[in-house]
C-alpha cells in the first residue's frame, strides 16, 4: 500500500473513532480550585531552602485573608488585589537571606499534574493558581491549594499552617518505626 492509502485509511480511522466518541481526552479546566505554586529560581540547594523560607512568609502573610474567603473566586479576588504585597513578602524575605534576584506573583490558568492532597485527589488538568516565581523560576516548586483551603487552615484570628503532604510523611514515618 502506497503512503496515500495508508494515510486515507488512518484519517478514516480517526474520523469513525471522533464521531463515535472515541476521541482523545482534552484536559479538563478545573473552576473549583485557587491552587498556589512557588517556584524556586534553581534546583541548587541555596535556592531551594531559600523557596522554603519565603514560602512560609507568604502563607503566614496570605492564611488571615484567605480565611475569609467563601468562594473560589472571592478567594481569587483577595489574591489579586494582594499581589503586590506577596512580592513585598517574598522579596524582603529574599533581600534578609542574602539574595539579589527579586519575585514575581500573578494568577494564571496553567496545567498540574494529579495530586493528593490527603484524603483528597486533584486530578490532571487546567487549574487557576497563585504562581509566584523566585528569580527565573526554572527550579522546583512547593505547591498546595488555597482555596478550598487545604494548606490554608483555622478559625478566629488563631490561624495556622497546615501541611498535608509534612503529615503524610510523618505518618508513613511513624508507622515505620512501630
Amino acid at each position: 500500500m502506497n503512503k496515500t492509502k495508508v494515510f486515507a485509511v488512518i484519517f478514516a480511522l480517526l474520523a469513525a473513532a471522533m464521531a463515535l466518541g472515541f476521541a482523545i481526552p482534552k484536559e479538563e479546566n478545573h473552576t473549583e480550585y485557587l491552587r498556589i505554586h512557588i517556584r524556586a529560581n534553581s534546583n541548587d540547594d541555596i535556592d531551594q531552602t531559600v523557596k522554603y523560607a519565603v514560602k512560609e512568609r507568604i502563607v503566614e502573610f496570605l492564611t488571615p485573608y484567605v480565611a475569609q474567603a467563601k468562594t473560589k473566586e472571592n478567594a481569587e479576588k483577595i489574591i489579586k488585589s494582594l499581589l503586590p504585597s506577596i512580592e513585598k513578602v517574598a522579596d524582603e524575605t529574599l533581600l534578609k537571606k542574602g539574595f539579589s534576584y527579586s519575585s514575581k506573583a500573578k494568577i494564571n490558568n496553567e496545567k498540574f499534574p494529579t495530586r493528593a492532597y490527603g484524603e483528597y485527589t486533584l486530578e490532571s488538568g487546567y487549574y487557576d493558581a497563585l504562581i509566584v516565581e523566585l528569580g527565573s523560576g526554572k527550579g522546583d516548586n512547593w505547591w498546595c491549594v488555597v482555596y478550598p483551603p487545604l494548606c490554608f487552615t483555622g478559625s478566629g484570628s488563631n490561624y495556622v499552617y497546615k501541611s498535608k503532604i509534612y503529615e503524610i510523611i510523618r505518618n508513613f514515618f511513624e508507622k515505620e518505626a512501630k
